[in-house]
Parts: C-alpha cells; structure tokens; sequence
C-alpha cells in the first residue's frame, strides 16, 4: 500500500478543489443544530436532497426535541418513508429526541462522545453537527470522501477514523469542515464511482490520474501476425 501524499501537495489538492467548488457547504437545509442533527441521521443511505424533501413537513410537525420526543413513531414512519429504512430510522430519532430531553435540557451538547452516544449518531454525524451548526471544526469522513481521499493519494485505507485523522493532521484545523464539504461535492459532482478525470482541477496532482499513464489515450492497434502462405484457418466457431 503506498504511502499517502505529504501534507504540503494534500494542501495545494484542496487548494485546487476548493476553487473548483468554491463556498462548498453541506447540502443538507437546516435553521438550528437539532434540525441538522436529526436531518443528518435521516441521510444515512439516502441522498440529502431527499432528506430536504421531507424534513420541512417533519419539523413544522416536531420543531423540537421536545416535540419529537412525544412524537407517535407511525406518524413519524409515515412523514420519513420515502428516505428508506425509515422504521429505524424513526426509532432512532425519536429515542435521540428523548435524550436530548432528558439529559441535556433539549440542547443538542457539543461534546464528541456525548454527541456519539445518541441513537443513530456516529463520528460522521457528530463532526457535520458540530462543524456546521455548533462552529466546532471536524473533517466528517463519508464514502465520497474515502473514494476521493484515496483516488487522489491524500490518504490511504478504508477506515473513516483513521482517515479523518490522517487528513486533519495535513490541513489548518479552521479549514477542516470545508475540506470534507469539498472533497463529498467533488466526489458528487466530479470524482465520482466512474470519475471525470479531465473535469478535475487537481488531476495532476492526483495519484489515480497519474497512474493510469497511457491509458487515458485509446490504445494503439495490436497487429496480429499475418498467416503463413498455404496455411488455412479455422472459422471462427458460432456462437
């Protein structure tokens, strides 16, 4: 496995990227931390202009923790359906509200482990709460940013955590929460499963790009040896 890029080219990637995507910001709509943390949670396997669609009737319903907390989970099902796994996903916002209610007043708390041990709410989650609605920076790590992360060579491996370290250690920490709206905006709209590679502002700087060396031109045409006079052939068999 090779050894990711150093800190000064990861810099100049976001560097390049963040032009690209200039004011990149989650695409989530929210007014208050509890709204995106709730909205947040309902992201997970579905898309957030999805999740837009259907949080602007679920909050004028529950505008609150307090509100959801009480909330019957077959209304909620009903409001959250089209977002899938919407059963659990109703489970686990209700049971979020809950303890919003009973432990913290019904303020969502700041803290990274207080914020991880609510239902439905891993480090990806807290870092996008806490990046965007509580001013705290965090480098939220989801599959767009592994995929790009590694594509580019700015990091290396599949575990979220250690790739969330591994970038925060390169990058200014007031610059962590753009960096990771970039890179999911990039790996959206550019650097997607099948990337766009001449669409990209860094592809030459990027490891993938560079690798695939003569095969970004059509190949050249293999000549086949041409067949010995009197030789015969064998038609080819159908098929």
């Amino acid at each position: 496995m090779p050894d990711p890029l150093p800190a000064r080219t990861t810099r100049a990637i976001i560097d390049r990227l963040e032009g690209q995507h200039p004011n990149a910001d989650t695409e989530l709509a929210y007014r208050t931390a509890f709204e995106l943390l709730i909205a947040t949670i309902l992201s997970a396997q579905s898309t957030d202009a999805r999740v837009n669609q259907v949080t602007p009737a679920l909050f004028a319903r529950f505008p609150d923790a307090p509100h959801l907390a009480d909330a019957n989970p077959a209304e909620v099902e009903r409001l959250i359906v089209s977002t899938g796994f919407f059963r659990q996903k109703a489970k686990s916002i209700i049971a979020t509200a809950r303890a919003l209610v009973e432990r913290h007043d019904g303020e969502v708390p700041a803290e990274m482990d207080v914020l991880t041990a609510l239902s439905g709410v891993g480090r990806k989650t807290a870092n996008v709460v806490r990046g965007h609605a509580l001013g705290i920076p965090g480098l939220p790590v989801d599959r767009h940013v592994l995929r790009v992360a590694n594509r580019l060579g700015i990091a290396v491996g599949d575990d979220p955590e250690a790739v969330e370290a591994e970038l925060c250690a390169k990058l200014p920490k007031q610059r962590w929460t753009r960096a990771s709206d970039t890179l999911i905006l990039h790996g959206r709209r550019v650097c997607r499963p099948t990337p766009a590679c001449d669409r990209c502002a860094a592809n030459d700087l990027c490891r993938y790009f560079k690798g695939l060396g003569a095969t970004r031109t059509a190949p050249a045409r293999v000549k086949r040896p041409a067949a010995r006079k009197g030789a015969t052939t064998s038609p080819r068999p159908r098929r």
